[in-house]
């Protein structure tokens, strides 16, 4: 009994494989151009969300890797080695779907500050452009009226 891992081990790897699975789900969602900054503070609360999630998962991730440590000293060494082997390939998931979180999130703030300045900028410019719009519709000073062409002259 001393080379089988205590039931909670199993239950714990269930969980984190049911977890990583539909987090790879969620991050494989194909990431389309988005123009509305609401719907970008969505995914990103969506993105934050999974990595706060990541975070209270971690317990679990370690304590299979505490118990496989615990069982190599104990087990035979095919034994070990099979559950070394497991932990091995669910943290290489682990690190890759956390890179990909990291990635996804500094993408996507990137784009919302982008967006952000895009709009920013196209408010700028609407609002010059309507300034400038009254200023052409404005009345010509008359030929002989020197000092108003000149402020108009300014003004342009």
């Amino acid at each position: 009994f001393d080379s089988l891992p205590p039931a909670h081990y199993k239950e714990t790897m269930n969980t984190i494989l049911v977890w990583m699975q539909q987090s790879e789900t969620k991050l494989s969602m194909p990431q389309v151009a988005i123009a509305e900054y609401e719907i970008m503070e969505q995914r990103l609360r969506e993105l934050k969300a999974l990595q706060s999630s990541l975070q209270e998962q971690q317990k679990g991730l370690t304590y299979l890797s505490t118990t496989v440590e615990d069982l190599s000293r104990k087990a035979p060494a095919e034994v070990s080695q099979s559950y070394r082997a497991e932990v091995e390939v669910v943290l290489g998931r682990w690190k890759k779907l956390s890179a990909q979180l990291a990635e996804h999130c500094q993408k996507l703030e990137e784009r919302m500050a982008k967006l952000q300045r895009f709009q920013n900028d196209t408010r700028t410019l609407k609002k010059w452009m309507a300034e400038v719009d009254v200023f052409l519709k404005e009345e010509w000073p008359a030929l002989g009226d020197s000092e108003a062409l000149e402020k108009q002259l300014e003004q342009c």
